[in-house]
């Protein structure tokens, strides 16, 4: 087990897993660039020795793939795996009560849950100032040095403690404009996330929050930090589990410390105060714009005598936050489809942002009652799935149900969209949700954390064959390339989006006017049409982050019955970057000709 980033870095070049970079490489654009790349590679984890401007190496990639995270954790993740079995297995739990010896390995992996305090803690051996601290900037928009692995730490104002407590990642930005210099730091949380209601319940009581941010220390806590547990189990809890050792805390003053971490910077955020916090490049593949947000005032800042600072690099995926991704849906892929009955598989899509797009199947336990072809139940499972945390800000939901196939699986992409292609009835299967909460990286909708959900729920017999290219009848009314994306699926090129009132226009012509011929289920509208069609990452990326459903859909003779919106195939989703989204994530050439220079000494 690994209780430091020291440790982890000498085991993972014992294992042949690191690239070590001797010469000064700049934090600025330099060491992002070149993560990237080594991710790209699967070349492993990639320490910086001499970082300019910083005393401290930092170390990128450490959970580069699924294979380097389960190494990391020597096994556990098979432990804890075969632990959370019990809860999605009925019967299997059942079965301990007959074969109760069996009990006494669950009971020593249970001790591991309760968190220990210690006196000593490694972390506060030294002291250093913000500004010493290396000072990353990932994308050249960036408003400042962010941290991007924090672990931010924080308690419940009424039972204070490890086991009332919140550890989650959420992006920290270490300078800019807005923030006095080694004094103070942005603090951004979204909607939906444990810290915010540690905030509010301070907030209401007039009581100081105390935060305390952690960099490094076991991997354990890092990987925790973004575990989407239920609500009232402590991460620290989930981490004493994952490593097999229980986790170490000490206090400074009313802080708790994370007694092993690498660094820690504690503070406070006041009740009501806000500065501007971003830009900030983010993992949907665009920037995050400049909001008012929480600050924190740092009173102090700790590291270990031997402190390597760990970063990632967020992007459009894939980037390392994939592998957190995967990792996660092996461990956790059965404990759902347990909580809600007739679930059998989702996929927050890692390709398309994660929350803009869910593919779901489930089983209808209602059709030998009502064998129509219909969705019955499948309406409950959807209601359910979008009511269960984080999947509440989804904004895409594609839910499938067995007909005269089998629903293939949510992770084989061109079979799923097939299957719900040839089945969706578009004047029945659509589902809008308006004016409700999307999540707060997502700038397809108008304002911040408000947009538009669509549930398109497919099941029955095939309606239709689709085309495997554009049929000869298929005509624009406006001048453009279409590009066949897959079977059904079009992207079709009208030019830059203008207002959202011209938008409303062009879609009115479309479904008026557009020929279409037979077996086109689905056109995307693009200025980019043929980069959408080069690729299934492509067309899943450009469609599901720029659109918003309730605003950007339309459809072939569109029409509304008793507020029901529908229409005839193909459906028509308007792609097109506006002029509210956030600007696309690019690389400067001249940063990229250096990075890859060093790199090329390193990689063969």
């Amino acid at each position: 087990m690994y209780t430091s980033t020291k440790d982890l870095v000498e085991a993972l070049e014992t294992q042949g897993r690191l690239i070590r970079i001797k010469e000064e490489v700049d934090p600025y654009l330099e060491m992002a660039y070149i993560q990237r790349r080594v991710y790209a590679q699967k070349a492993g984890a990639v320490l910086f020795e001499n970082v300019k401007g910083s005393k401290f190496p930092c170390v990128s990639n450490l959970f580069g793939s699924i294979e380097q995270t389960e190494a990391i954790f020597q096994g556990r993740c098979e432990t804890v795996k075969e632990l959370l079995s019990y809860k999605a297995d009925k019967e299997k739990a059942q079965g301990l009560m007959k074969k109760p010896w069996k009990i006494i390995p669950l009971l020593k992996e249970a001790l591991y849950t309760l968190p220990k305090k210690i006196k000593n803690a490694p972390v506060m051996e030294c002291e250093a100032k913000l500004s010493e601290l290396p000072q990353i900037v990932c994308w050249e928009k960036d408003g400042g040095a962010f941290v991007t692995l924090p672990q931010v730490y924080s308690e419940g104002v009424h039972k204070p403690g490890p086991m009332n407590s919140n550890l989650g990642m959420y992006r920290i930005q270490l300078s800019g404009e807005s923030y006095e210099k080694d004094s103070e730091i942005g603090l951004h949380y979204q909607i939906h996330r444990g810290i915010g209601v540690h905030h509010e319940a301070h907030r209401k009581v007039k009581k100081p929050f105390r935060v305390a941010i952690f960099v490094g220390g076991p991997p354990s806590m890092t990987f925790s930090a973004v575990m989407p547990l239920p609500e009232g189990l402590p991460e620290v809890v989930f981490s004493g589990l994952l490593q097999g050792r229980r986790w170490r805390y000490s206090k400074y003053k009313e802080w708790t410390v994370a007694a092993e971490a690498d660094f820690c910077i504690l503070g406070t955020v006041d009740e009501n105060d806000l500065k501007a916090e971003g830009p900030f490049g983010d993992h949907l593949g665009y920037y995050s714009l400049v909001h008012e947000l929480p600050y924190m005032k740092v009173e102090k800042v700790f590291h270990r005598k031997d402190a390597i600072w760990p970063f990632t690099v967020v992007g459009r995926p894939p980037q390392e936050d994939t592998s957190f991704g995967d990792v996660i849906h092996q461990l956790t892929g059965d404990v759902l489809p347990s909580e809600l009955p007739g679930l059998r598989e989702l996929n927050a899509v890692d390709e398309a942002g994660v929350h803009p797009l869910l593919l779901a199947t489930a089983e209808d336990r209602y059709l030998p009652y009502c064998d129509d072809g219909e969705p019955y139940e499948l309406h409950t499972i959807a209601h359910a799935i979008l009511g269960k945390g984080q999947l509440s800000l989804a904004k895409y939901l594609f839910l499938l149900g067995d007909g005269d196939e089998k629903a293939p699986h949510v992770h084989d992409y061109e079979k799923f969209f097939k299957y719900a292609l040839e089945r969706l009835d578009f004047s029945r299967d659509l589902h809008f949700h308006t004016c409700t909460t999307m999540d707060t990286l997502d700038y397809s909708g108008t304002e911040l954390n408000k947009g538009s959900k669509l549930v398109l729920i497919a099941c029955g017999k095939r309606k239709r064959a689709l085309a495997k290219k554009i049929p000869e009848l298929f005509k624009s009314p406006f001048d453009g390339q279409a590009h066949m994306v897959m079977d059904g699926v079009v992207s079709l090129d009208i030019g830059n989006w203008e207002s959202r009132e011209k938008a409303r226009e062009e879609g009115e012509v479309l479904s008026n006017e557009l020929k279409v011929g037979e077996g086109i289920a689905l056109i995307i509208l693009t200025e980019e049409a043929e980069f959408c069609a080069q690729s299934i990452e492509n067309f899943l990326w450009l469609t599901f982050t720029r659109s918003d459903p309730a605003a950007d859909i339309y459809g072939l003779r569109s029409r509304y019955l008793d507020k029901h919106w529908s229409c005839d195939a193909p459906m028509i989703i308007d792609a097109r970057v506006k002029k509210h989204h956030a600007p696309v994530l690019e690389e400067d050439p001249s940063i990229a000709k250096r990075a890859d220079e060093i790199l090329a000494k390193y990689l063969r």
